[in-house]
């Protein structure tokens, strides 16, 4: 996995470097300059066909590396127009030294334009450039951004050009992945190392693609720090799949008890049902309401289906809980929520069965989860248990409004599955794997055609016939996140984003394993 760090722990690698090693500041803006103008040229040089770049510099070292910057645009045969939000007199250090370069620099060349920012008409500037770079706030700015930052923001997000953040886009908490108004990069270089707002939520959405830049820094400072953050690879995944033994039979491959769907949302159940079958489980069977138990039997082929006692109501209800738990000891992983409705009745009775079960690995989605909500789950034990829930779900859990989950959503993620021993599955774009040891795992794969129906209720099947093949819960769900959406990206050539729907999903999970196994196997 690749570890992503937070600001802080950023902002020390530069007094490390200075303090320790000795290497002079000055030569770390240069060096920064020097791999920003790198990776620029290496994503967009056919596209900068103008060569003309507008560069948009604050008063810190952030606004410092944009000046150092241009003078690898200008050595590179670009016309540069810099607009500097500090006058000279606010500016110093290596910032005021590489501004006073490009002041003498202005003198003798035509190509390099220097602007002092004073009002919108100074950003106007811009207008006309193919690049433009944001070299504004550093890692030490916190949203909501000022004036005049959030004019200026918001001006230069209307511009048709490439752009560039240097090392965060403007606007971006970079601890909290949060953002109001941010600078929307279509490459960001992210300084030294990666940084795990980049990775998601707002950041995710505006840093465009995230590339790592230099420093001069090597990577013994970085190995010695404590990371709660990671960004998860292929490779881990291959690693996690369950092995199959020579031996295995369907019981011995793990057993699956699916609880899903009432008599209004029948179809949850067969998709999550199905997506167990799709991961390697030997075993399955769908606890359905005895009174529409027909509708299951006509839609499955291969899992068996168990009709609880459900009074005639097509529901879940407390009455079912005892005929339940048969079937729940039986199980290696119970997945339970998918279409089971929000009836008052189905809610007790998904507390109960989760209360009475508590032994038992646990994947919760969807409506069991609106059981848990209002702080209700602080009455049930959690330990082991893996909960799957969209942010709005999440929220509710929590009884606080969406817009504070996002504001601050590592640290409510950490709190809950710290709090309650459990793995929280938040999807979202991407989606973050927290582990009760307080660690945050950011997938790495998806795509915005899995905004559809249906595609959660696959993802529980398969997350539960994962959990049940003995591997360990963290295994279970970080395979289980990083094969599902790997299943939709596999379909983007075929399907399109707009085209392709949950079922699409279900039917590549087998390919998107493959995949895993063909791109990672030793060669024999």
């Amino acid at each position: 996995m690749i570890p992503l760090f937070n600001s802080a722990q950023v902002r020390e690698a530069d007094k490390y470097a200075i303090n320790k090693l000795g290497i002079p500041s000055i030569l770390l803006m240069e060096n920064a300059a020097r791999s920003i103008y790198e990776l620029i040229d290496k994503n967009f040089s056919g596209e900068l066909v103008e060569k003309k770049a507008a560069i948009l510099c604050g008063k810190g070292n952030n606004g410092g590396d944009g000046f150092a910057l241009t003078r690898n645009f200008l050595i590179n045969g670009f016309s540069v127009i810099v607009i500097s939000i500090g006058a000279e007199k606010e500016l110093k250090g290596d910032a005021l030294l590489n501004y006073i370069i490009l002041k003498k620099t202005a003198a003798v060349n035509k190509n390099l334009s220097l602007v002092n920012y004073k009002g919108v008409n100074s950003i106007k500037k811009a207008a006309g450039c193919d690049i433009i770079v944001d070299a504004l706030l550093g890692t030490g700015a916190y949203c909501p951004l000022k004036e005049p930052y959030n004019t200026i923001i918001k001006y230069v997000n209307t511009l048709d050009a490439v752009k560039v953040a240097v090392d965060i886009p403007t606007g971006l908490n970079v601890d909290t992945g949060y953002g109001e108004t941010v600078f929307e990069a279509d490459l960001t270089v992210s300084l030294a190392e990666f940084k795990a707002g980049l990775f998601y939520s707002k950041g995710y959405k505006f840093a465009g693609k995230v590339e790592k830049g230099s420093i001069g820094l090597g990577k013994e400072y970085f190995d010695s720090l404590n990371v709660e953050n990671y960004l998860i690879e292929p490779e881990d995944v291959f690693t996690f799949l369950p092995e199959k033994e020579p031996d295995a039979y369907k019981y011995s491959a793990g057993k699956v008890l699916v609880i899903a769907g009432s008599r209004n949302f029948t179809g949850a159940a067969f998709l999550t049902t199905n997506a167990v079958m799709k991961s390697g489980a030997g075993a399955c069977i769908l606890a359905f309401p005895e009174s529409i138990k027909e509708i299951a039997l006509q839609n499955l082929k291969m899992p068996t289906v168990f009709g609880y006692e459900d009074n005639g109501r097509g529901c879940l209800t407390e009455d079912s809980v005892d005929s339940l738990m048969e079937k729940i000891e039986w199980a290696d992983a119970v997945a339970l929520g998918p279409g089971i409705g929000r009836e008052e009745e189905t809610l007790a009775a998904v507390r109960k069965l989760i209360k009475k079960g508590k032994n038992k690995r646990f994947i919760i989605d969807a409506d069991a989860l609106y059981a848990l909500a209002g702080k209700e789950y602080t009455k049930i034990d959690l330990s082991g248990m893996i909960l799957t829930p969209h942010h709005k779900e999440f929220a509710d859990m929590l009884g606080i409004e969406l817009k504070e989950l996002e504001e601050n959503m590592p640290a409510n993620g950490k709190d809950f599955a710290v709090k309650n021993k459990c793995y929280l599955v938040l999807k979202g774009a991407p989606t973050i794997t927290f582990t009760p040891n307080g660690d945050a795992i950011i997938n790495s794969t998806g795509n915005p055609g899995m905004a559809k129906f249906g595609t959660g209720d696959v993802l529980t099947g398969f997350t539960a016939g994962m959990a049940a093949q003995h591997i360990t819960a963290e295994e279970a769900v970080l395979a289980s996140v990083y094969i599902h959406s790997l299943a939709a990206d596999l379909l983007i050539n075929e399907k399109t984003v707009y085209g392709m729907t949950s079922t699409d999903i279900l039917e590549n999970l087998p390919y998107a394993i493959k995949f895993i196994f063909d791109t990672f196997s030793p060669v024999s």
